[in-house]
């Protein structure tokens, strides 16, 4: 239905945008019925598989994949703006004191801020290409230094300073956990990280975008998505995942614990995803890795998976569920030693890359997204009553 008010005519949508198109994107797509997902021209579990993070950084924004030569180029820029502003280090302390507990996601927010300051980031309106895209890379460098500072000031604990000799992923394992990280937990942590970069117009992805099209500065945009994904209708789920298998706790308690849930209709954290209607890629390669490093909680966690799969096809005979990318995320931050406050916060590490990747591509066209509501309030027109 259409209803013409004034020039505009306004369409009726399903709620909360399902399916609707809303712009051209060349960054990467999920194809949920496929169960396959990509970043540009190449899948993005692939690239997972065999490139570094600072790979699939440098396809995002600049749109090629890099040689040898450019990749160690672009990550040793990357590593070098790593290290903070000192008016953005000296205000960590407070920012963290102030969040009352919120955790290093709500510090982000302001940090971030505070860096688009520092760094001097105006308007991309403003801004060529190239200026754009420096700044980007600049706040994306500085997320896993803000993020785990203010982990451990929460804690009481001294930040630890960035290195640029480490990868993206070794130095954010060395600046949260303070200890030189091990080879293969690197390795399990970038894969998740390549893993979660981008994937569609989900929730925060389309709120930097929204700012971007305002012609906000790149901080501005950032922040707004970090908003987003602190609802817990989008982030925060892996941990979540942990804790159904905690409420479990033993395997002899498995089936009488997903049968009373499923009979409830209660949610099982770590299953099911709005767009995947087969297993969810960024699971089944997670599961590899889980395996890889073996032992009684990634065997339970399997056994998890297999006992839900098979409860649901005889309780709820033609309902798919399989596990999203949390459930084996949290597996595997897990056992790299990542506290599970910050699993969330991780994702963010990783999504600011794709948040800045779509910022680019929103700040290249100069149309602001400004949709309308429909009004259903009181008939308007009523006399204003007199003051008492």
């Amino acid at each position: 239905m259409t209803v013409n008010r004034s020039a505009t005519a306004l369409v009726e949508v399903p709620r909360g945008l399902a399916g609707v198109v809303v712009t051209e994107t060349e960054i990467g797509d999920v194809r949920g019925r496929e169960g396959f997902y990509h970043y540009r021209q190449y899948s993005a579990v692939e690239l997972a598989r065999t490139r570094r993070f600072e790979d699939v950084w440098h396809l995002l924004v600049h749109g090629t994949l890099p040689d040898p030569a450019r990749g160690a180029a672009f990550a040793a820029e990357t590593a070098a703006l790593r290290r903070l502003p000192a008016g953005v280090r000296a205000a960590l302390p407070g920012i963290a004191a102030a969040g009352g507990g919120a955790g290093p996601l709500a510090g982000l927010r302001t940090a971030l801020s505070l860096l688009g300051a520092e760094r001097g980031f105006r308007p991309v309106y403003d801004l060529d290409a190239d200026r754009r895209r420096t700044d980007t890379v600049a706040a994306c460098a500085a997320v896993p230094t803000l993020l785990t500072a203010l982990y451990r000031l929460g804690r009481g604990l001294d930040p630890v300073e960035p290195r640029e000799d480490l990868s993206y992923a070794a130095d954010y394992l060395r600046m949260l956990t303070g200890t030189e990280p091990d080879p293969r937990h690197v390795r399990a942590v970038e894969q998740y990280l390549i893993s979660t970069i981008d994937h569609g117009f989900n929730a925060s992805t389309f709120t930097a975008r929204v700012i971007a099209s305002t012609g906000a500065d790149v901080a501005a945009c950032l922040t707004g998505a970090v908003g987003a994904l602190s609802g817990p209708l989008h982030g925060g789920a892996p941990s979540r995942a942990l804790d159904t298998l905690d409420a479990i706790g033993t395997p002899d308690r498995i089936d009488a614990w997903i049968r009373e849930r499923v009979l409830a209709g209660d949610r099982i954290m770590g299953f099911g995803h709005a767009i995947y209607r087969t297993e969810d890629p960024r699971s089944r390669m997670l599961r590899e890795t889980a395996l890889g490093f073996g032992g009684p909680r990634v065997r339970f966690a399997v056994e998890v998976e297999r006992r839900v799969e098979a409860i649901l096809a005889e309780l709820k005979p033609g309902r798919e569920l399989h596990t999203n990318v949390e459930f084996y995320a949290g597996i595997v931050m897990e056992l790299c030693g990542l506290p599970r406050e910050m699993f969330t916060p991780t994702f963010a590490a990783a999504r600011a890359v794709g948040w800045s990747a779509n910022i680019l591509e929103q700040a290249a066209d100069p149309k602001i997204i400004r949709p309308v509501a429909r009004y259903v309030g009181p008939e308007p027109r009523v006399a204003v009553p007199a003051a008492l």
